[in-house]
């Protein structure tokens, strides 16, 4: 088995650009614990020309996460198939093992932004902060877009929305909406969009949109980039460990186990939670 070579394989795979490694601040520790302390917000008074003012106290609360989940995933190949196996074929399964633990960290991603805040429908269609679903349609798409931006702008994020820019996960329905409305809207772009279509990452309306088939149905994933943190220890992330005859219950098998795993856990601090979304709805 060409051991070292598979470690290469995946590690370059897991190296490779993904959704929550851009949607995320991602960190990369050997730390147990992270922490994010954060400050109450202070209320500047207004006196006048000997008037006393009045102190306020700074208090510190820390907010922190445990990196906890584990995600791994071991394989077994017996020594007869293994020999029977080009290199290639040996690399396609370094490359398959590593994208399933990508995207078991993607699927946690969404999970852990159902703990956001929730947008929805305010009464009378209207869009804004609230759990009530709403259906998306190309007629509110623009909508659902600047509403999740002037909610940014509403909980005092506009200076990290313009240093990180916005983002938007839907489903692959909720994407081809976005597909359509961009060429039925503008001219250069239009016309771009019904030459190339669109891609992952696509950029429109001030918002990188994604889609994915690991969203949670009935919810959709927005806010600004950079504000859902994510630590990973490194020193796992990827790691290849080989066993040789595995033992099991039943005793040794003449085989090769093929371990890969990776540490990791999702925090929304609570300093960000005002500008990361729970999108209640579906299409």
């Amino acid at each position: 088995m060409y051991a070292e070579k598979w470690t290469i394989k995946a590690q370059e795979r897991l190296s490779e650009f993904n959704k929550w490694k851009d949607i995320c601040n991602v960190e990369y520790t050997n730390d147990r614990v992270l922490h994010s302390p954060y400050i109450t917000e202070p209320t500047v008074q207004t006196t006048a020309r000997g008037t006393a003012y009045t102190h306020q106290a700074v208090t510190l609360t820390d907010d922190s996460v445990t990196i906890s989940d584990i995600a791994i995933l071991p394989q077994q190949i017996d020594r007869a198939d293994l020999a029977q196996q080009t290199f290639i074929k040996q690399m396609d399964l370094a490359d398959k093992q590593a994208i399933l633990i990508n995207e078991t960290i993607e699927t946690a991603m969404y999970t852990a932004g159902l703990g956001a805040t929730n947008f929805g429908d305010t009464g009378g269609g209207a869009l804004g902060l609230g759990a009530t679903s709403f259906t998306l349609t190309i007629n509110n798409l623009d909508d659902l877009v600047t509403g999740v931006q002037r909610e940014i702008r509403v909980a005092n994020g506009q200076s990290k929305l313009d240093q990180h820019g916005m983002f938007m996960v839907l489903s692959p329905a909720g994407f081809q909406l976005v597909q359509q409305f961009a060429m039925a809207n503008g001219y250069t772009t239009a016309d771009k969009v019904l030459s190339d279509g669109i891609k992952q990452g696509f950029e429109y309306m001030g918002c990188t949109f994604y889609s994915s088939n690991k969203l949670t149905a009935g919810h959709f994933f927005a806010g600004v980039k950079k504000q859902l943190h994510l630590g990973i220890v490194k020193d796992t992330y990827g790691q290849v460990v080989i066993d040789e005859e595995p033992a099991t219950s039943s005793g040794a098998l003449s085989a090769i186990a093929v371990v890969m795993r990776a540490d990791y856990k999702f925090k929304i601090w609570t300093n960000v939670l005002p500008v990361l979304f729970d999108v209640n709805a579906t299409v």
